[in-house]
């Protein structure tokens, strides 16, 4: 019988903070968005305070006085090697993996030669949190919905590991006490038809009239009651299918009326743009700049984007990065204070299957080994060392990052220094 197990990092951006900083421990901490705008992630002491997400940061800083609330800007670059490092040790323990989002990892356990499963992922927990310093929980189910299942149970057992792979009995009783609205994949429409009808529990679902299941809530739909039921429908996507669209854009730290300055930011986004594409081995036929005002903020409002075609379709920076410009050209409207902007780059594909025409000219070879020697250059020394145009330093555009931890893993000058007493 098929084995799945979700392993999932425990309150995973406040973990990440309180492995280097051991003082965080046992303390509210709240991890805030881009521009420390509002809380994207809670500890469990943050969340007995009361704190929802997506709270404005202003709305909790009283708790700082108060209650000990630490409030922390984000620090992706922290947080994506972490990750890395705890799916490398899942990778070397599991057969196989999926890598779900930054703190989620599907494992497949089918054939795996031990005796007791749950031990195996009482071990597995153990040594994740000895090798990273980061805490997870373990949810185990016939299936990747049930799995799902399993770990919402786990993370709020002293355990950490819950077991729906082997006892009908304990599925029935974790599927009575799962809100509809909990089961992944039953977004918040569903969850709302599902109770219109009387469907309140996961177990209600598994139980709903497939006739009915397929008629309101389709295909996608079936699938689900199907796993709910111990049928695994989803497998381990081992090679998923490569994405339509690549978007990078920023909320900047303070509204600017500057063309130069809004300019400079799409110039950023536009390589960032591109580096992920080469990362991806993608290359882009279409792009869009887009532009706009702060629709919270006082004043006169403006948003506007321009479209322009990428022929032929590349991943080049220099290229992404006349065209962006030329469509942001389009965009600019004088008088406005603008907050946001961003590339998106559409009909993305691989090269080879990329579409040709007659009338324009093949990509320069010479343009791709630049690019390769750039991006080489920039991983060995650190993103943004070799760049296109100037940096401005302390430009409006850029991000509010207050109570920022350092890098601890990515930047050499932010690596702990020991100190012998």
């Amino acid at each position: 019988m098929p084995t799945f197990a979700l392993v999932d990092c425990n309150n995973f951006y406040a973990s990440c903070e309180r492995v280097f900083n051991p003082r965080l421990v046992g303390k509210p901490i709240a991890v805030l968005s881009n521009n420390d705008g509002c809380v994207i992630a809670r500890s469990n002491e943050a969340k007995t305070l009361g704190i929802p997400m997506g709270t404005p940061a202003f709305k909790v800083s009283h708790l700082c006085k108060s209650a000990g609330l630490v409030m922390l800007s984000s620090n992706y670059a922290l947080y994506g090697d972490l990750s890395a490092r705890v799916m490398s040790v899942l990778a070397e323990h599991a057969p196989r993996i999926e890598v779900y989002s930054i703190d989620e990892c599907f494992l497949d356990l089918h054939g795996l030669a031990v005796a007791d499963l749950a031990a195996w992922c009482h071990a597995l927990r153990q040594t994740v949190l000895d090798w990273t310093g980061i805490p997870v929980s373990v949810g185990l189910g016939p299936s990747k919905t049930l799995a799902k299942v399993a770990n919402h149970i786990a993370k709020k057992s002293a355990a950490g590991v819950c077991d729906l792979a082997r006892d009908a009995s304990h599925v029935e009783a974790a599927l009575k006490a799962t809100p509809v609205g909990d089961v992944w994949g039953i977004g918040r429409q569903w969850a709302k038809r599902c109770a219109e009808a009387g469907i309140i529990t996961a177990w209600d679902l598994r139980h709903a009239p497939q006739a009915w299941v397929r008629q309101q809530m389709g295909a996608v739909g079936l699938r689900t009651v199907l796993e709910l039921g111990g049928t695994a429908v989803h497998g381990l996507e081992d090679d998923p299918d490569d994405r339509q669209t690549c978007c990078c854009s920023r909320t900047f730290g303070e509204a600017t009326r500057s063309r130069g300055d809004v300019q400079d930011a799409v110039v950023l986004f536009a390589q960032r743009a591109a580096e992920k594409l080469r990362r991806d081995g993608l290359v882009a036929a279409a792009m869009q700049t887009f532009i706009m005002t702060d629709r919270f903020g006082q004043g006169p409002q403006c948003s506007s984007g321009f479209t322009l075609p990428l022929s032929p379709p590349t991943s080049d920076t220099q290229s992404i990065i006349d065209t962006a410009v030329r469509a942001f050209a389009q965009c600019w409207k004088d008088g406005f204070a603008y907050r946001k902007a961003g590339v998106l780059l559409l009909d993305l594909t691989r090269p080879q299957d990329a579409p040709r025409d007659l009338f324009t000219p093949p990509p320069n070879p010479r343009h791709a080994a630049l690019m390769l020697a750039i991006d080489a250059a920039n991983a060995r020394f650190g993103r943004g060392s070799i760049r296109f145009g100037l940096p401005v330093p302390q430009a409006a555009w850029g991000m509010r990052q207050r109570n920022r931890s350092p890098s601890y893993t990515t930047r050499w000058e932010d690596i702990p220094i020991a100190k012998t007493g």
